[in-house]
């Protein structure tokens, strides 16, 4: 009887059109399956839960008691997203409607309590102490970014992945994008919040471009529905507009990453953002990092010069796809940013069958031989390129195809969160062709779909930091009062 119930709620849970309906069949089942239970009790050997009750029933205490000293110091003592284990990725993947009831509670007081100390403790703690703590804790804390990966005209599914975390107030400030997720990233940070919506809808979408008949014409053999290059930039042009990262940044609030990759060799690859590129426009950045090698040509870059005027950037140089070198651009959005906590919407199809939606699967002797196997393959494959790189010299075609595959097998492609389509059947001769908006409409679904179950693990583990940011962006607008001038009051 349990099993059947479970089974029910199950078949409910795939029949969903809404996350709502999602949702609520994905509750039946935790109630159905026992899990339930499991997310009510505290106990489990993957967090400290003793410690996490302790802190949660001491800052309720000292909350209730208008203490803001107290409250303060006790924030003091560790505000960070792995808190006593709490972060760690098996506690969100056992039940199907949320993680142990404890974490909702301490992150929700932990929330309380900022909230305390910006508004309610204005006046017993001085402004510029917490100025101070909010900014220690938020770079302590640090932040979320989505990162998008190269996903050809599979790009729909990120859109399907980003309109399900705007619509639910979690689509980070911090995105990155490859070839198909830089696509992605430009129209959602080119974009103001009003418009979002508008641009999200499936028809806006259609990228009218046209077989491609241009110089690489004799590759499209092989690929018959390649887009043409100079329909590609129009449909870009059309959904981009034409601004600076910095310019695009005041507009949407959004920090914008697009990994490029340099076409000539000894090149280093790029990450262009509003703070390493503030002048690079966006829209070159984007075609040149959609630029597939043997499909489209290598794209150079423009910038706005002191005048205002275009002027190309780095004229000697031409860039192409980014997902060959930096897919998912993990250090360089730490360094720049201070991210730590990773959503990552996956859909490059080469490397299904080596990723799964987690980090933090559970550990079997086929899981383990795999990941070995894995690894021992890398290096036996970087080792044989090292021996043959003389031979390969003499030929330029096979060293560069050879960079290319070193530069994909050498990429890690999943962070903490991966948002990855459950079953996607596509042709790889349609990888770069024109989808139909029934097409898009799919691959948009395919995107939500895949984002449900993990929306209550990113609401959790980005409340703190979103909640950090929100506090810090209105004490920077909020005027400082002035002081009194002591010496004209006395005379």
């Amino acid at each position: 009887m349990i099993f059947s119930r479970a089974r029910r709620y199950k078949a409910d849970m795939e029949a969903a059109t809404t996350y709502e309906e999602w949702l609520e069949a994905a509750t039946g089942y935790d109630r159905a399956s026992g899990l339930m239970k499991w997310r009510e009790s505290d106990v489990s050997k993957h967090f400290d839960y003793n410690s996490i009750r302790r802190r949660l029933e001491k800052l309720q205490r000292l909350r209730a008691r208008g203490d803001c000293s107290g409250v303060l110091y006790a924030l003091n003592e560790g505000v960070h997203g792995n808190i006593d284990g709490m972060g760690r990725g098996r506690l969100y993947h056992k039940a199907k409607s949320g993680t142990k009831q404890l974490i909702i509670e301490y992150v929700d007081e932990v929330v309380a309590a900022l909230d305390m100390i910006a508004g309610k403790c204005g006046r017993a703690i001085p402004r510029a102490e917490r100025i101070d703590f909010f900014r220690r804790a938020q770079h302590c804390y640090g932040r979320s970014a989505l990162m998008m990966s190269g996903a050809g005209s599979l790009l729909f599914f990120h859109i399907g992945v980003a309109r399900t975390l705007w619509e639910h107030g979690l689509l980070p400030t911090i995105l990155s994008g490859s070839s198909g997720g830089a696509v992605v990233g430009g129209i959602v940070s080119t974009h103001k919040e009003k418009e979002i919506a508008e641009i999200f809808e499936p028809e806006n979408l259609v990228f009218e471009i046209k077989r491609d008949e241009g110089i690489f014409r004799h590759l499209s053999a092989f690929a018959p529905e390649v887009a043409n290059v100079k329909d590609v930039q129009k449909a870009i042009n059309r959904q981009i507009p034409d601004v600076t990262f910095l310019e695009a940044l005041e507009l949407s609030g959004r920090h914008l990453n697009v990994s490029i990759a340099a076409a000539e060799k000894h090149q280093t690859s790029r990450l262009l953002n509003a703070i390493t590129t503030p002048n690079v426009y966006v829209r070159e950045a984007v075609m040149a990092s959609a630029a597939v090698p043997g499909f489209f040509p290598a794209v150079r870059l423009a910038a706005r010069n002191s005048d205002g005027k275009r002027q190309p950037y780095m004229p000697n140089r031409r860039w192409v796809d980014g997902s060959i070198s930096h897919d998912i651009p993990a250090k360089r959005l730490a360094r720049v940013y201070g991210v730590n906590h990773f959503v990552v919407s996956q859909v490059n199809p080469h490397i299904f069958p080596f990723v799964t939606d987690t980090q933090s699967t559970k550990k079997t002797m086929f899981t383990t031989l795999r990941a070995a196997a894995m690894a021992s393959t890398r290096e036996w494959v970087n080792a044989g390129a090292s021996i043959l790189e003389k031979p390969l010299s003499l030929n330029p075609i096979a060293s560069r195809m050879t960079n290319v595959a070193l530069g994909v097998l050498n990429q890690d492609y999943i962070g903490d969160v991966n948002i990855i389509p459950e079953r996607l059947v596509f042709n790889p001769l349609r990888l770069l062709a024109q989808r139909s908006v029934d097409e898009i409409i799919e691959l948009i679904e395919l995107g939500q779909r895949a984002t449900w179950p993990k929306i209550e693990q990113i609401r959790v583990q980005t409340k703190i930091g979103r909640k950090l940011d929100e506090i810090l962006k209105k004490l920077d607008k909020t005027p400082v009062p002035k002081t009194l001038n002591v010496t004209k009051r006395a005379s």
